[in-house]
């Protein structure tokens, strides 16, 4: 099954560049990395900043993410939950480093998800066999 903006609450999301865009910890706003670890209530995140990396822990409940997926889903232009531009969130200064990242780009569509639609267990959530609720 293609990533596609529809689709991506049941596909893997370690490795997915990722915003919190909304959440219930005011300082977790604007939070941008990659998904490293997904577990059942929370999303881990590598955050870079000044050549150093960290990883933190984000609960899905209460927060509202947005996913860079690229490929198939740059061809649902338009489509409910994407956007081909990050929300801006964060002051000027800090929009030219958003456009040289590596997720800049014309292959790139921005998918929101609230973070209630991916509370399960990953393995459960991404099952396209048998009687996952998922599917």
């Amino acid at each position: 099954m293609p990533l596609t903006p529809e689709t991506l609450p049941r596909h893997e999301l370690n490795g997915l560049p990722v915003r919190v865009v909304d959440s219930d910890d005011e300082s977790r706003v604007g939070l941008e990395g990659r998904v490293v670890v997904e577990t059942t209530k929370t999303l881990s995140v590598e955050v870079r900043e000044n050549g150093t990396s960290r990883v933190l822990t984000v609960p899905k409940s209460g927060s509202v993410f947005e996913f860079a997926i690229t490929d198939d889903a740059a061809d649902f232009e338009k489509e409910s939950g994407t956007a081909f531009k990050l929300a801006d969130s964060k002051p000027d200064s800090d929009a030219n480093s958003r456009a040289d990242s590596e997720c800049a780009g014309e292959n790139v569509a921005y998918v929101t998800v609230d973070g209630s639609r991916l509370l399960s267990q990953p393995a459960r959530r991404t099952e396209t066999n048998g009687d996952s609720p998922w599917q």
